[in-house]
């Protein structure tokens, strides 16, 4: 008997909910239909498309179940207009994982597809037996230079569901054909905690698993433990298949991807930062890429008041100004905050600049923002995401509110034997600051 997904989600909630009403007695609609969503069924959920390989031949893709379901595999196939693509559909095993969480066991999948075609759309599935998912669309990346955009994020961390998902959707509106979406930490705000990771997923839904997620962790990804240290959640393990060609030791934090003609790297800010310099200098070294992209999750420059991240400055900033990365990306700080810190002793011509360092937030948690010499324009009380769009020497950067409304934009160009020329092109709006972005009642 063929099994309905719909019919297996619906049998699945009305068990939860009524085990919840009478071990309870609280209405079930009291609670959050995220943390209902939370356990696993033999439906695949969760699925995230990322890269671990090439982006021009690779795409890999997790998902999870429960542990009813004992072995998996994925379908994919050229995409084209009529449905009888599916005829072609070819079958990859994925390795698969137990995991427990929020007191039940579960099973984390995971898949590589190889030898794919560069500049190509693809449609994939995944399940097992008669239980499979809806069809996904993703593209592959060109083999060499071509242009590209993508979308970053600063901290999503809070009310998720509620308002961050505004952030994400706003995002995908805006840049629908997006070639990935990049996260700058603190994704969610407990590590450990599965409800909030539900949040997350339910919240870019589809998104998560048509666009390739390219993500670096946040302190909020690090739990406290028992003994009061700090440890990376298992969640991010199973959650993305990253790059493993970063230091052993920091295994799917610390990698970078080829991208057409950019490279993109992630670091970790939250352990073992010297042990990521030499590895830095050597990826730094051998790119051949026009455009290099950095993020990680606390900045080099803050704009919240009262913080001041000297030491990573003083370990990375000299590596990023030798090598004149051209952005920086970053979150923690919860504020907006964009600008180029030309190095110390360092001659620049007018109009052009070093490595452009950014600071956003894409969820709802504020910080009181900073007056900092470093940045051009910044922002607190905001929820912002930003798209890039990269083709051959210009880079436009534009940074959006959650409404659309545009904030923030330059551009970047560049120049052979020379610093990149910076193009500001920043709205002539007022910054925003607490004092004119709360609404505030009118008196009576």
């Amino acid at each position: 008997m063929r099994v309905s997904a719909g019919w297996c989600r619906m049998m699945g909630l009305v068990t939860v909910l009524a085990s919840m009403s009478l071990s309870s007695g609280v209405s079930a609609f009291d609670y959050d239909r995220a943390a209902v969503d939370s356990v696993a069924t033999v439906i695949p959920d969760r699925i995230v498309l990322t890269w671990n390989g090439d982006p021009a031949t690779s795409a890999a893709v997790t998902w999870r179940t429960n542990t009813q379901i004992v072995a998996s595999e994925a379908e994919i196939a050229k995409a084209v207009g009529s449905p009888n693509f599916r005829l072609y559909a070819t079958r990859t095993g994925a390795s698969m994982e137990r995991f427990e969480a929020a007191g039940y066991a579960f099973h984390s999948h995971t898949v590589t597809f190889e030898n794919l075609d560069p500049a190509t759309q693809y449609a994939y599935r995944v399940g097992s037996g008669e239980i499979w998912s809806e069809w996904f669309h993703f593209r592959t990346a060109h083999a060499g230079p071509a242009p590209f955009t993508f979308a970053y994020f600063g901290d999503a961390q809070n009310n998720l569901l509620s308002l961050w998902s505004r952030t994400i959707r706003a995002a995908y509106a805006e840049a629908p054909k997006a070639d990935f979406f990049l996260h700058a930490g603190d994704l969610v705000n407990v590590g450990d905690r599965d409800s909030e990771w539900s949040e997350w997923f339910e919240a870019g839904d589809f998104i998560h698993a048509t666009i390739p997620v390219i993500a670096t962790p946040g302190n909020h990804e690090y739990p406290k433990q028992k003994d009061g240290s700090r440890r990376l959640s298992n969640k991010w393990r199973y959650t993305f298949a990253f790059p493993e060609n970063g230091p052993e030791n920091l295994s799917e934090t610390v990698y970078y991807i080829d991208y057409h003609d950019a490279r993109i790297i992630s670091l970790n800010s939250n352990e073992e930062r010297g042990d990521q310099v030499d590895w830095l200098e050597d990826v730094l070294e051998s790119n051949t890429k026009t455009w290099t992209f950095v993020t990680f999750h606390h900045p080099i420059y803050s704009t919240k008041v009262g913080r001041d991240n000297t030491k990573l400055r003083a370990l990375w900033k000299p590596i990023l100004d030798e090598y004149e990365v051209d952005l920086v990306l970053q979150g923690h700080d919860h504020t907006y905050g964009r600008g180029a810190n030309v190095a110390t002793g360092r001659k620049m011509r007018d109009g052009e600049v070093g490595p452009m360092y950014v600071v956003s937030v894409s969820g709802p948690k504020m910080y009181e923002l900073t007056e900092r010499e470093w940045f051009d324009r910044g922002a607190e009380n905001s929820q912002l995401y930003q798209v890039i769009h990269v083709d051959g020497n210009k880079l436009e950067y534009q940074a959006y509110l959650a409404t659309g409304e545009l904030y923030d934009a330059f551009d970047l160009i560049k120049q052979d034997g020379r610093s990149n020329r910076l193009v500001d092109r920043t709205p002539k709006t007022p910054r925003r600051r607490d004092d004119n972005t709360l609404d505030k009642p009118k008196k009576k």
